[in-house]
């Protein structure tokens, strides 16, 4: 599997990801299984895996990392991500120098590691000054126990305020990105991966599959079972009616090109010079051997103008409900004056 350089961090990378958040109690519980998957992944060529303090959950992921890579550690560009909540105590979570210097000695201790080379902030935290965070972030990187770090779920404009903070205090900078980004959701196109263009930032791109509505799986007219675990965690993206439709008429589009449509999004995903790898996240060996086999497709012109006509570039066809939102959009109150200011509206 060729690689390709993370940003301008001089690291080398494969253009597949190995996710690990079905690794654990919310996806596969048999460590020894997902160890073995993680061993096939990296015998396959990929040297690149992604997973998260929260995944598994609290840490389980990042355990059963740790015993993958006993012996093999060198061999891997490790990227993990710190952010979000790991207990009732207010404090175990969010951006904070008071957090992240304590649960990287955390993360560090269940991967079974002495360094990261990538620590990423898992989502915005905007009760925290992002110089705050990178002062954070810097001290652990001259301290040798992290070797870049990067942000995930951010806006463009908030990727640009990053930046800006590092410069000017004399921090270190997000060298990555981490946003979601497939044919159903295309959103990252219209700023953010120009933005990381701009700044020489390398983009890991989560859920190139959407969720598994481009595996095929799930088709307009079937139910999702009610105990499928998307159903709890993205019902609007699993039901809404203009991603089926679009993957109504992907699934055409695909066989008629002789790819899978497992394929044919992958290689979408990859298309893109703005993307340096793209996250898989098999929960079984039969997933992975499947996303392995569409490594190095290509789509050519023609069949990417086609895709633009399902779904128009720079655009989501519809929310996903775990991306970040902004606490402008989330929050009533933070657009609507209190009553008592509001101007009475007069002829």
């Amino acid at each position: 599997m060729k690689t390709r350089e993370l940003g301008r961090t001089g690291i080398q990378v494969s253009p597949y990801c190995l996710g690990t958040m079905k690794f654990g109690q919310v996806g596969n519980p048999d460590h020894d299984d997902c160890v073995r998957i993680i061993h096939r992944a990296l015998d396959a060529g990929i040297n690149f895996l992604d997973t998260a303090d929260v995944y598994g959950p609290h840490g389980e992921s990042e355990e059963i990392v740790g015993k993958a890579l006993r012996g093999r550690r060198d061999d891997i560009v490790l990227a993990t991500k710190v952010n979000g909540r790991m207990g009732e105590d207010p404090n175990r979570g969010g951006n904070s120098r008071r957090w992240i210097i304590a649960e990287v000695e955390h993360s560090l201790r269940r991967l079974g590691t002495d360094h990261i080379d990538l620590y990423q902030i898992h989502h915005p935290d905007p009760r925290t000054d992002l110089e705050e965070t990178l002062s954070a972030l810097t001290d652990l990187v001259r301290s040798g126990k992290v070797r870049a770090i990067g942000s995930s779920n951010f806006p463009a404009s908030e990727i640009v305020e990053a930046q800006w903070v590092a410069d000017r205090r004399g921090l270190q900078r997000f060298r990555t990105e981490q946003p979601t980004y497939s044919i159903l959701n295309r959103g990252i196109e219209h700023e953010i991966l120009p933005v990381c263009q701009r700044y020489g930032m390398g983009t890991l791109v989560w859920s190139p599959l959407a969720m598994g509505l481009l595996t095929g799986r799930f088709r307009k007219g079937r139910t999702v079972s009610p105990r499928d675990a998307r159903m709890r965690w993205v019902p609007r993206h699993m039901t809404d009616e203009r991603k089926l439709d679009a993957v109504e008429r992907l699934i055409p589009l695909a066989e008629e090109a002789g790819l899978s449509l497992t394929h044919l999004a992958m290689a979408f995903a990859l298309t893109h010079p703005g993307v340096t790898s793209a996250i898989i996240g098999p929960r079984t060996m039969e997933q992975l051997d499947d996303l392995l086999a569409g490594a190095g497709t290509t789509l050519d012109d023609a069949l990417l103008d086609r895709i633009d006509e399902i779904a128009p570039p720079g655009t989501d066809l519809g929310p996903i409900d775990v991306s970040y939102t902004p606490p402008a959009v989330e929050r009533a109150a933070l657009r609507r004056r209190p009553a008592g200011e509001r101007a009475a509206v007069t002829r």
